[in-house]
């Protein structure tokens, strides 16, 4: 008897998505891995040579920004040198910087003949909060009574005879705090 035929069926396949179908399609062939080669050592070989390049590149513009500024710097000197020139301004610079007066002018100098500032204290500032030793309110009541209420002139007030300075004020001691 003879064996029944198996009966073959086709298979259905879900298609292939858009990728699976180009990846289906490729096919290296030696040609295309002699490429893939040849572009790698392409890279290779040039990467160091473009890397020289652009640090070039970055250095000539360095250089031409330094060009720039000296540039600019000589012509900021070339107008400096016009001004000299000038006779009005050479006339001005004379007059401000080497104190020359004109025929017939008279120069006066001032020299300031003030006393030197006083030392400024310095003595470290405290952080922390402090009490002031002086009652300031009684001190400024007291010379306003006293300068009211007195008949003595200015000069008997100031004990040199000078008018114009004026005692210093004596610090009044404060009441011990309440325990």
């Amino acid at each position: 008897m003879p064996k029944p035929r198996t009966r073959r069926v086709p298979v259905r396949m879900s298609r292939p998505s858009g990728t699976g179908s180009w990846l289906r399609q490729l096919h290296f062939s030696a040609f295309s891995l002699v490429m893939m080669g040849v572009l790698v050592l392409a890279v290779i070989v040039l990467a160091p040579t473009v890397q020289a390049f652009l640090s070039q590149r970055q250095q000539i513009a360095d250089q031409q920004r330094a060009v720039d500024q000296l540039a600019a710097q000589v012509d900021t000197l070339k107008d400096q040198r016009a001004r000299w020139n000038d006779p009005s301004y050479l006339r001005a610079q004379a007059r401000d910087r080497l104190y020359y007066v004109m025929p017939g002018e008279t120069s006066y100098l001032v020299i300031d003949d003030r006393p030197p500032a006083a030392k400024q204290d310095t003595t470290p500032v405290s952080s922390k909060l402090q009490k002031t030793q002086t009652d300031w309110v009684g001190s400024l009541f007291g010379s306003f009574m006293g300068a009211g209420l007195t008949d003595a002139t200015p000069q008997q007030l100031s004990g040199d005879g000078g008018a114009g300075s004026t005692p210093a004020p004596t610090p009044t001691p404060n009441p011990a705090p309440k325990k």
